[in-house]
C-alpha cells in the first residue's frame, strides 16, 4: 500500500479585492459516492435525533407556535445552504465552506470556521455515542454504556478506512430508514387529522386553539422554541464536504442543495404541525417520552415506544457515522491549504485515514471525560460547541457576498445555482443570524454557550490571523 500525503496548490492569500483562484480541489481524495448516495446524505442529514427527541423541549415553551418557530428557522436554513450550493457548485471541494472563507476573506477565516466546525463534529460523536449506548443498555440491562461506545466507534471508524463508498452505503441505508420513518409516521399522522384512521376522530383546531391559545406562552415562549428549532438543523453541511467525493460534483450538489429545500419543509414543518395537531402541547408526555413517541402512544400504535427507540438508534449511528466523515475531510482539506498539522493530512488510496483516526480518537476522548469529568471539562465542551453552527453559517454568508461578485466577473457559467435575489437575501440571513445571537444573550439557558462559544472563537481566530501573518512575512523574506 502507498502513503502519500494530500496534495493541492499552495493557497493564496485573497482578500475581497483579491483574484479569483482557479485551482482544484484543495485535497486529492477518491470519487467514490453516487448521485443516490449524496441524494440520501442530504436527506438523512435533515433527519437527525435532535428532531425525534429534543423537538419535545421546543413544543413545550412555544406550544403549537413550534410551527411557526421551525418555519422561520428552516427558512433561515434555506437561505444558507442555497448560498453554500452556489459556492460549492462552482468550486467543489473537501473543506466546503472553509475553502470558501479562505478565498473570500483570507487564510484566517478558513482556519477559523475549518477548525471550528471540526471541534463540533467531534464532540458531536461522542454525544451521540453517549446516546446511542443509552438504547443499547437499556435493552441490555448491565452491559456497560462506554463499551457500546467503543463498538460504535470502532464501527464507523473502520468503515470511514476504508473506501468512501462503504460510507456512502452506509448512510444511504440509514437514510432510507430515517426517512421511512418520517414518511410513515406523516401519513399515520394525516389519517388521524382528517378522521380516516380507525378509532380515531378528528381533533379539528381544539389542541391548536386550546390549552392557552397558539402561543400559550407568549412571544417569550415562541423565542425558546426558535432558538431549540435553529440547532435541530445541523447537519445538512456535509453533502456539501461529500459533493467533492462524488462522480459528478458540481451536478450532484447541484441537485442535492435544490431539492434539500422542500424536504425541510415536510419533515420537519410538517411532522411539528402533525404532533401539535393531535396531542396538546402541554401534554407531560411530550417531553417525557418525546413528541413522536406521544404522538403514536395517543393515537394507539402498538409497542410506539420501542419503535420510535429503533429509530432514534439509527439517527444517532446515522450522525456518527456522517460526523466522523465530514470530521476527517475538513481536517485533511485544512492540512493541504497549510492550515494544520501534517501527519493528519496523509492519505491511503483517496482516503484520509490519520485524519479518520484523530477524529474517532477525539470523540471517543468526549465519551470519556463525560464519564470523568461531566461537570466541569465535558460542560466546558459542550458550551464550547453550542453556537458553532451559527458562527460557520456567518462566514458562509460574506464568503458568498464576496465570491459570487467575482464569479460573475471571470466566469459566470460557474454559477449552476444561484442565490436568490442576490444580494438582499444574503443581508436578510446575516440578519437573522445576528438576530438569533441576540436572543441567544437574552436568555438565561443560552447565554452562557454564546460566551464559550465566543471565546473558542476569537482564540482560533486569532491563532489563524497570526499564522496568515507569519506566512507572509516568511515569504516576503524567501
Amino acid at each position: 500500500m502507498s502513503r502519500t500525503s494530500a496534495s493541492a496548490e499552495p493557497a493564496k492569500p485573497a482578500g475581497p479585492g483579491g483574484p479569483v483562484e482557479r485551482r482544484p480541489d484543495d485535497v486529492v481524495l477518491s470519487h467514490g459516492l453516487k448521485q443516490r448516495h449524496l441524494s440520501m446524505i442530504a436527506l438523512g442529514g435533515v433527519i437527525g435525533a435532535g428532531l425525534f427527541v429534543g423537538s419535545g423541549a421546543g413544543i413545550a415553551a412555544a406550544g403549537p407556535s413550534i410551527v411557526v418557530a421551525y418555519a422561520l428557522s428552516g427558512l433561515l436554513v434555506m437561505l444558507v445552504m442555497r448560498m453554500l450550493g452556489e459556492m460549492s457548485a462552482a468550486n467543489p471541494a473537501s473543506g466546503s465552506f472553509s475553502v470558501h472563507a479562505e478565498r473570500a476573506i483570507g487564510p484566517w477565516a478558513g482556519f477559523t470556521s475549518g477548525w471550528a466546525f471540526w471541534t463540533l463534529l467531534c464532540v458531536a460523536v461522542g454525544i451521540e455515542g453517549i446516546g446511542a449506548a443509552k438504547i443499547m443498555s437499556g435493552w441490555m440491562p448491565g452491559t456497560p454504556e462506554w463499551a457500546w461506545v467503543a463498538l460504535f466507534m470502532l464501527a464507523f471508524c473502520a468503515t470511514n478506512l476504508a473506501a468512501v463508498r462503504n460510507f456512502g452505503e452506509f448512510e444511504f441505508w440509514f437514510a432510507a430508514l430515517k426517512v421511512a420513518a418520517i414518511v410513515l409516521f406523516l401519513v399515520i399522522g394525516g389519517l388521524a387529522i382528517f378522521g380516516l384512521l380507525p378509532d380515531t376522530d378528528a381533533p379539528g383546531t381544539a389542541n391548536l386553539t386550546g390549552e392557552g391559545g397558539f402561543m400559550p406562552n407568549g412571544t417569550d415562549g415562541l423565542i425558546v422554541g426558535l432558538l431549540a428549532s435553529v440547532f435541530a438543523y445541523g447537519g445538512l453541511e456535509t453533502v456539501t464536504i461529500a459533493a467533492a467525493e462524488s462522480e459528478e460534483p458540481v451536478r450532484g450538489v447541484a441537485k442535492a442543495v435544490r431539492t434539500a429545500m422542500w424536504r425541510i419543509a415536510i419533515f420537519y414543518i410538517g411532522s411539528m404541525a402533525v404532533i401539535v395537531t393531535l396531542v396538546p402541547w402541554d401534554d407531560p408526555e411530550v417531553a417525557e417520552k418525546g413528541p413522536y413517541v406521544a404522538t403514536l402512544d395517543h393515537l394507539g400504535i402498538p409497542a410506539a415506544g420501542e419503535i420510535m427507540n429503533v429509530v432514534v438508534l439509527i439517527a444517532l449511528l446515522s450522525a456518527m457515522n456522517a460526523n466522523i466523515y465530514g470530521a476527517s475531510r475538513m481536517a485533511c482539506s485544512l492540512v493541504a491549504r497549510g492550515q494544520g498539522p501534517t501527519f493528519m493530512g496523509k492519505t491511503n488510496k483517496g482516503v484520509p485515514r490519520t485524519a479518520v483516526l484523530a477524529s474517532s480518537v477525539f470523540g471517543f476522548g468526549c465519551v470519556l471525560l463525560s464519564y470523568w469529568r461531566p461537570d466541569d471539562v465535558f460542560m466546558w465542551l459542550l458550551n464550547m460547541v453550542g453556537a458553532i453552527i451559527l458562527v460557520v453559517w456567518i462566514f458562509i454568508a460574506v464568503s458568498q457576498l464576496v465570491l459570487r461578485r467575482r464569479t460573475e466577473h471571470e466566469d459566470p457559467s460557474r454559477l449552476v445555482v444561484r442565490m436568490w435575489l442576490y444580494p438582499y437575501l444574503t443581508w436578510v440571513a446575516l440578519a437573522g443570524m445576528v438576530t438569533v445571537f441576540v436572543l441567544m444573550a437574552r436568555d438565561d439557558g443560552t447565554r452562557t454557550q454564546l460566551y464559550y462559544t465566543g471565546g473558542l472563537t476569537l482564540a482560533l481566530a486569532a491563532t489563524g490571523y497570526a499564522r496568515q501573518k507569519w506566512a507572509r512575512k516568511s515569504r516576503t523574506r524567501d
